[in-house]
């Protein structure tokens, strides 16, 4: 449910810089969502696509490129996707610590149809 209000403001961010660079409509929105960022991908999309009718999103391709978690081994440092029920890094051995990475959020790219003329 949470994925409703972050939707909206993405969309908002888009009209934002359609309106900046004197676009006529958004194309295209990638987004980067990290699987442990709370926010579900398949749910943002059903809501980007319900929300965007009547506004300069609307028709656009929404891309969500998820991000998966990794560990950082704590003796040799290599980044690593925990297998499950082991926190061991997969060069070395020895156990892992989280990391940032599969927490990301954020939108990529916003790609607008440039100045004002409306492209098919």
């Amino acid at each position: 449910m949470h994925e409703f209000p972050i939707t909206q403001q993405i969309i908002r961010i888009a009209e934002g810089k359609t309106r900046e660079a004197g676009a006529s409509r958004v194309l295209a929105v990638s987004l980067v969502v990290g699987d442990q960022s709370g926010f579900i991908g398949d749910s943002i999309q059903m809501y980007f696509d319900a929300i965007s009718e009547g506004t300069c999103c609307e028709g656009a391709v929404l891309t969500i490129t998820h991000v998966r978690p990794k560990l950082r081994c704590t003796a040799c440092g290599l980044l690593f996707e925990r297998k499950p029920f082991s926190f061991a890094c997969t060069g070395c051995g020895a156990d892992g610590e989280p990391t940032e990475v599969g927490k990301e959020f954020y939108i990529d790219h916003i790609e607008v149809v440039p100045g004002g003329l409306d492209h098919d």
